[in-house]
Formats: structure tokens, sequence, C-alpha cells
């Protein structure tokens, strides 16, 4: 299995994330939307990076649980109630992204949404992986 990304000059520079990844082999998990849920189905952390590096936990133990790591993502949807403030924390949430789920980044797409299930959530995070 492998992951090509591609990024083309002609576009706007790929900043966390890219623009295509191609996959070759391998089997496709679907992860569910994660937001900041702990084990008791309470939502945690006040702030959008607090809650952002939990529903990124929260993805990656679902990844995990189906056998995959970080590097086999290759699509990942983030839906934000603010997305102001989500580019206002784009530096911090690079950096959450980076420590939890490396430099390879899947294509992304960031999505503004009037609310999300649970009224506190201010991020949700789903993706498609790609599992050898």
């Amino acid at each position: 299995m492998s992951l090509e990304r591609h990024n083309p000059q002609e576009l706007s520079p790929a900043t966390g994330f890219s623009h295509a990844v191609a996959m070759t082999g391998g089997r496709l998990v679907f992860l569910a939307g994660q937001t900041a849920l702990d084990g008791s189905g309470k939502v945690v952390g006040e702030s959008l990076p607090e809650q952002f590096e939990r529903a990124l936990s929260n993805l990656l133990a679902a990844l995990a649980a189906a056998g995959g790591t970080p590097g086999g993502l290759a699509r990942v949807t983030v839906y934000a109630v603010d997305v102001a403030s989500y580019r206002e924390h784009a530096g911090e949430l690079g950096r959450i992204w980076r420590r939890l789920a490396g430099r390879d980044y899947p294509a992304m797409a960031v999505v503004g949404v009037v609310r999300l299930w649970d009224e506190e959530a201010l991020v949700e995070l789903d993706g498609i992986a790609v599992l050898p």
C-alpha cells in the first residue's frame, strides 16, 4: 500500500494539507466524525485548540483500532462552528496536528457549520484512511 501526495505548482501552496492523495493497494477505512468527547461521552476542553486536540486524538484512536496509523490518512474534513476562530488558531492547530499525526498531510477541507451534535462541541473531524 502506498499513498502519493500531489501538490501541483500551479495551485496555491498546500500548507497543512495536500491537494490530492492517491492510493495504490490497501483497503479503505472510513472514520466517523469525532469531537472532543471523553470516554464518558462528555465534551472536554473549552477552547478550540483543546477541543481540536481531543477530537484529533479520538480520530487517531479509531484509526489505530482499525489497524491504521496517521500516515495512512488520505482525507480529513474539519467541521468548525467558527471558521474565523479556526483561522486565528491555525498555527497552534498545525502544531497539534504535527505532534499527533506528523507531517504527511491528507487532503483536507474546513467547513463552517452552524452547530454540531453536542452544543458544546466547537470542532469535529472525520476522515478516510488507507491500510496495507
